[in-house]
């Protein structure tokens, strides 16, 4: 899926995503503020002027770490409505794949996409905010389709705050290794967005 392979496990093998993977472990468990050059620098065994030749500042690898999560996920989506023509089947790849985004693989960063907003520029903001565009769209497009056949009863935009609210909130209670798998909360949500309109 592209260079991010998981964040949690690595970005690929290559210094560059050992060093993305190390920041992201290190920026959600310390904070962006609280975590030093140095601290990434050891965290990947290389000399802290050595991240200078990939990243100009420790910003810029905060923002790498975010553009890289939103790009993956992004991807992930598309995969996942891919060959997938029935509007409740599309809704429910949707859910799938942003329960796989916030609890599974990509965790770690997206955790620090959501914590550590505050500290990207302005200019890194509306850059990154571009890309959650198109992520946030493929959500749009399938909601109105939905509402459109009358299958959804609420606005598009309020249905899929709703959503927001539910599947990244499972980060702080899902057990991976608990009873409930992720396809069996995927049904769960599903059933909270559609209803009894199934």
């Amino acid at each position: 899926m592209g260079q991010l392979q998981t964040i949690v496990n690595g970005m690929d093998d290559s210094p560059r995503g050992k060093l993305l993977s190390a920041a992201a472990r290190l920026f959600r468990d310390q904070g962006f503020d609280r975590t030093t050059v140095r601290d990434i620098a050891r965290e990947v065994g290389i000399q802290s002027g050595s991240l200078f030749h990939h990243f100009p500042t420790k910003e810029d690898i905060l923002f790498t770490v975010m553009v890289e999560v939103i790009r993956f996920n992004t991807q992930r989506l598309q995969e996942a409505l891919a060959g997938k023509s029935d509007p409740v089947e599309r809704l429910r790849a949707l859910i799938r794949a942003e329960l796989q985004t916030i609890i599974g693989d990509t965790r770690e960063a997206m955790s620090v996409l959501v914590y550590e907003w505050r500290c990207l520029t302005p200019e890194h903001q509306r850059e990154a905010l571009a890309l959650r565009d198109v992520y946030e769209q493929l959500w749009m497009d399938a909601l109105e389709e939905l509402r459109r056949m009358g299958r959804l009863s609420a606005d598009a935009f309020i249905t899929r705050r709703l959503i927001t609210g539910m599947t990244s909130w499972s980060s702080n209670w899902f057990d991976a290794h608990g009873s409930l798998t992720i396809d069996q909360l995927t049904d769960i949500i599903l059933d909270r967005v559609i209803g009894e309109q199934r």
